[in-house]
C-alpha cells in the first residue's frame, strides 16, 4: 500500500477514535437496566417502595461502579498516549480520598491509569497481530491506607485490527505439472495464501486471487485460488515450461487493499503423441562375406520427438528377400536397429540382399492416436572374400581292421576352395591329434592310409584332425574330424578268467565239483563269445580227474574217486586246453593247480601242508616226556653258561685288531655311557691285517697258537676261496664262544663281468650310456630297457 494512503487510512481511523471517547464515559457510566444508582460501600441498597416483598428478595447487592468493555486502535502512533477508557465508582464523592490501582497485563507498562480520575491510556503502539486482547483487574482502595474499598473486578481491553498485514504465499513459489494435451479446465494445481489481519472484523483479510502472468494459457479461480488449463493444444514439444504469477489481494479485491504475489512453474508431461521417424527411406549396407555370425552388418534408427519410454521403439523385418539370413535387434541405450547375421552368406549363390524394416512404439497411448510406426528399406551389398576351403563333411566316420598291414587305404576326405578362383587344396594331419604317427594321408587327393598295425584290444577309436589348406593362400585352412573305427578280428586266445587254485578234500566223494572254470577273450566277436574247453590229449584218460561242460561258458572240473591223500600226493596239476569260436579259431592252454587238503566232515578246509609222521610207532607217554624233561634241562644249562661268559671281561691287547667279528649278545646296551660293550674297531677294513687274529669276545682257557693265515684283498684270490678260509679257521678255533655269533667280512671280490648298475660313481652321463643290452637280458628286464630307451628318445627330442 502507499505510504500516503496509509497516513489518510489512519488520520480518519484517529478522528472516529476521538468521537468514541467523548462519547464513552456516558455510555460506560450508563447503569444497566434493573440496577440501582444509588452508590455504598458496604451492602445494597433496597429497592423502590412500590415493588413488592418477592420483587425485593430477585433483588441482588451491586458493586458500586459500573463500566463497559474497552477498546484500543492498533497502530495508533500519536504524539501522546491515547486514552483507552475511564474508569469511575460511586464511592468518588465529595471530598472522600479514593484512588484507582490497576493490575494485570500490561499494567504499568503498557496501559496506564490516573489514580485520580480513573483514566486508562495505552503507553505504547499495540500489533493486534502479537497480542488481540488483555485481561486486566481494577481496584478502589483508599488513598491513605490504600485499604481495599471495593473487591477488584476484572476486564478486558481490546485491540481493534486495521488492514496492515499484505497476503502472503508461505509455500510457494510453486511447481507443478501437467500431461501436454490436457483439455481446457483441466485443475493444473492450488495455491493459498494467508493474511495476518482478523477475518472476523471487516475485509482486511478476505481475499480475491487473479493472474498477473501465465495468460492465454493458464486462468486461476478468484476464490479458491486453483489454476486451470485455459489454452487448447498445448503442446510439450513446442514448448515444455511456462512461468505463472498469481496475485493475492485483501479487502476483498477493492482499492485500497494489500496484496502478494507467487510463481507458479508448470511443466507439461510427455504422451506418445509423435511417431517414430526414419532419418532417411533407403540404407545402403556392404557386408562381407566372411563375417562371423551374430556380428553387426549395419544400423539404422527412427527419432522420436517423444522423451524416455514415449520414444522407445522395437524394429522388425516385415519383407525382404530371405528374412531368415538377417535379424534385427534394438539397442536399448541409443535406441539403434542393429542388423546382425543370422545364416553365413556366400558371395558365389546370392550377391545382394532387401530388406523392409518396421520401427514401432512399444508404449501405447489411448489418447496419443497410435501406437506409431514407420518404415524403411534396406539394401545389402556382399562382398567377396577369400574364403577356407569347405570339407564335403564335417565328420567323417571311417573304418579298419585290426593288424592291417601298413598302407591299407582306410577312407578319403575331400575338400574344395568355395571361391570364383578355385585354388588348389592340400591335405595334411594335426600331429597333435596323432602323436604316435599311426596314419598317413595324401596331400593331393585326401586318402588316408595305415603307417602303423592297429590293436582294437588296445584302442578302438581314434580321432584324428585332417587340414585342408589352399596352395594359393597357405592361411586359410579348414579342419575335419576323422574318427576312424578299428574292427574286431579273432587274433586273441581265451584264457582263464582268473588264476584258479582249487582244494580237494581227502574225504570227498567221486564226482565232486572241485572248481567252477570260466574264460575270457579280449576279442569282441559280433555273435558273442562261445568256449569249448577239454583235457590235453595226454591227460584224457587220467584217472584223477574230468571235466563237465555247463552250457554257460564254463566247466566243472569233478573228481574220480576218494582216495586223494597228502603223504602220497600234495599236488596235482591238470591242463585245459580253451578254444573259442572264432575264424580262425584260438585256443590257449591254461593249468588248474589242485591242492589236496584236509577238511572236516562238513567239507570245510582246515590243512592242506604235509604231515610229518616223526614219533615211531609205540612210542609211550612217559617217554615222551622224559624227553621234553632233558631239552628242557640242556637249555636251562646253555642258558646259564652263556650268561656267565656275558659276565667275563673281555681281553684286549693294543696290539691286536679284530676287524671281521661283530658280536651280538641277547641282552641290551647301556646306552652312550657304555663304553666296554662292544669294540668299534672291528667294523675296519680288514684289507690290511695279515694273518690270522685270535677272538677277543671272550677269554680263553687254553692258548691257541695261530697259524699264518692267507692274506686276501681285492686284487687276490676269489671271494669264495677267502669265505672257505676264513670258515675253516673259525670252525677249528677252541677258544668260540658256544653261541652264535656274525662273520663280517669287508672284501667284495674282485668284482661282475656285468658290471654295477649305479651311476653313483660312473665317470660318465646318462647320455653317454647305452642301455640296449637291458633288452637282451629276458624278459624280466624287457621294462628296465623301455623305460631307459624312453629316457633316451626325450633327450633327443
Amino acid at each position: 500500500m502507499p505510504k500516503r494512503s496509509k497516513e489518510m487510512l489512519v488520520d480518519l481511523w484517529t478522528s472516529l477514535l476521538l468521537v468514541w471517547i467523548t462519547c464513552a464515559p456516558c455510555v460506560s457510566m450508563t447503569p444497566l437496566i434493573g440496577q440501582s444508582k444509588s452508590t455504598q460501600t458496604g451492602g445494597s441498597t433496597a429497592a423502590a417502595s412500590g415493588l413488592g416483598e418477592g420483587q425485593r428478595l430477585l433483588s441482588r447487592a451491586k458493586r458500586g461502579w459500573v463500566w463497559n468493555q474497552m477498546f484500543v486502535l492498533e497502530e495508533f502512533s500519536g504524539p501522546d498516549p491515547i486514552l483507552v477508557g475511564r474508569l469511575h465508582t460511586d464511592l468518588d464523592v465529595g471530598g472522600k480520598r479514593i484512588k484507582y490501582v490497576l493490575a494485570g497485563e500490561g499494567a504499568g507498562t503498557i496501559f496506564a491509569i490516573n489514580e485520580l480520575t480513573g483514566d486508562i491510556h495505552a503507553m505504547k503502539r499495540l500489533d493486534r497481530e502479537e497480542k488481540a486482547e488483555y485481561t486486566l483487574t481494577a481496584q478502589v482502595v483508599n488513598a491513605d491506607t490504600d485499604e481495599p474499598l471495593e473487591p477488584p473486578s476484572e476486564f478486558i481491553i481490546k485491540v481493534q485490527d486495521i488492514n496492515d498485514n499484505p497476503p502472503q504465499f508461505i509455500e510457494g513459489p510453486y511447481r507443478a505439472s501437467i500431461p501436454e494435451m490436457s483439455a481446457v479446465g483441466t485443475p493444473v494445481t492450488r495455491v493459498t495464501a494467508t493474511d495476518a489481519d482478523d477475518p472476523v472484523y471487516g475485509n482486511s483479510a478476505k481475499l480475491v486471487y487473479s493472474i498477473l502472468e501465465g495468460q492465454p494459457y493458464f486462468s486461476v479461480d478468484p476464490n479458491s485460488a486453483t489454476i486451470k488449463i485455459a489454452l487448447h493444444e498445448m503442446d510439450r514439444e513446442m514448448r515444455e515450461e511456462y512461468l505463472v504469477v498469481i496475485q493475492a489481494k485483501d479487502m476483498g479485491g477493492h482499492m485500497g487493499g494489500l496484496s502478494g504475489t507467487t510463481t507458479v512453474t508448470v511443466t507439461l508431461t510427455d504422451i506418445n503423441d509423435n511417431p517414430p521417424k526414419f532419418s532417411k527411406s533407403l540404407y545402403d549396407f556392404v557386408i562381407p562375406e566372411d563375417l562371423p555370425i551374430g556380428k553387426t552388418g549395419g544400423k539404422v534408427k527412427a527419432n522420436d520427438r517423444d522423451i524416455g519410454d514415449n520414444a522407445k521403439s522395437t524394429y522388425n523385418i516385415i519383407e525382404g528377400d530371405d528374412r531368415g539370413v538377417f535379424e534385427i535387434a534394438t539397442d536399448a541405450q541409443t535406441q539403434e536397429g542393429i542388423l546382425r547375421l543370422k545364416k553365413p552368406l556366400d558371395f558365389e549363390s546370392k550377391k545382394t540382399y532387401t530388406l523392409k524394416v518396421e520401427a514401432t512404439n512399444i508404449v501405447f497411448e489411448p489418447n496419443g492416436g497410435g501406437p506409431f510406426k514407420d518404415t524403411a528399406t534396406v539394401k545389402i551389398v556382399v562382398e567377396d572374400s577369400d574364403e577356407p576351403p569347405i570339407f564335403t563333411k564335417p565328420v567323417y566316420l571311417l573304418e579298419v581292421n585290426e593288424n592291417a598291414p601298413v598302407n591299407t587305404a582306410i577312407g578319403t576326405v575331400n575338400g574344395r576352395d568355395p571361391d570364383a578362383s578355385g585354388s588348389l587344396v592340400r591335405y595334411s594331419i594335426d600331429r597333435h591329434t596323432d602323436l604316435e604317427r599311426q596314419f598317413n594321408i595324401n596331400v593331393d587327393d585326401g586318402k588316408i592310409t595305415l603307417a602303423k598295425p592297429l590293436d582294437r584290444e588296445t584302442d578302438l577309436w581314434h580321432n584324428i584332425t585332417v587340414t585342408a589348406t589352399e596352395v594359393r593362400n597357405h592361411s586359410q585352412i579348414s579342419r575335419a574330424i576323422v574318427a576312424i573305427r578299428v574292427m574286431d578280428i579273432n587274433d586273441n586266445a581265451p584264457e582263464f578268467a582268473t588264476e584258479y587254485e582249487a582244494f580237494l578234500c581227502e574225504n570227498g566223494k567221486p564226482g565232486q565239483v572241485i572248481q567252477t572254470v570260466s574264460a575270457v577273450d579280449k576279442d569282441d566277436p559280433i555273435q558273442g563269445h562261445y568256449f569249448d574247453y577239454r583235457l590235453v590229449p595226454e591227460m584224457l584218460n587220467n584217472p584223477n580227474f574230468t571235466i563237465k561242460n555247463n552250457a554257460d561258458n564254463s566247466i566243472s572240473v569233478l573228481a574220480k574217486h576218494d582216495t586223494f591223500r597228502r603223504q602220497k600226493q600234495e599236488m596235482y596239476f591238470l591242463p585245459i586246453i580253451v578254444t573259442d569260436n572264432g575264424n580262425p579259431a584260438m585256443s590257449s592252454t591254461n593249468t588248474l593247480t589242485i591242492r589236496v587238503c584236509g577238511c572236516s566232515k562238513d567239507g570245510i578246509v582246515q590243512s592242506c601242508n604235509v604231515e610229518a609222521y616223526v614219533l615211531p610207532i609205540g612210542l609211550s607217554m612217559g617217554a615222551l616226556i622224559a624227553i621234553l624233561a632233558c631239552i628242557i634241562l640242556l637249555l636251562v644249562v646253555l642258558f646259564v653258561t652263556l650268561r656267565r661268559h656275558k659276565n667275563e671281561p673281555l681281553i684286549i691287547k693294543d696290539d691286536e685288531d679284530v676287524r671281521e667279528n661283530i658280536i651280538r649278545y641277547d641282552d641290551e646296551g647301556g646306552g652312550e655311557e657304555d663304553t666296554e660293550a662292544f669294540d668299534i674297531a672291528t667294523l675296519q677294513n680288514p684289507d690290511g691285517i695279515n694273518g690270522y687274529l685270535p677272538r677277543k669276545d671272550i677269554k680263553p682257557d687254553l692258548q691257541f697258537m695261530p697259524r699264518a693265515g692267507q692274506h686276501s684283498g681285492p686284487n687276490g684270490v676269489d671271494v669264495d676261496e677267502f669265505i672257505n678260509v676264513r670258515l675253516h679257521e673259525a670252525d677249528n678255533d677252541p677258544t668260540a664262544p658256544p653261541y652264535d655269533s656274525i662273520q663280517i667280512y669287508g672284501y667284495e671280490g674282485r668284482g661282475s663281468m656285468a658290471g654295477s648298475l649305479s651311476s653313483l660313481e660312473t665317470a660318465s652321463s646318462d647320455s653317454d650310456q647305452n642301455y640296449d643290452y637291458l633288452r637282451e637280458w629276458g624278459p624280466r628286464f624287457r621294462r628296465l630297457g623301455e623305460l631307459y630307451a624312453v629316457g633316451e628318445s626325450d633327450r633327443e627330442t
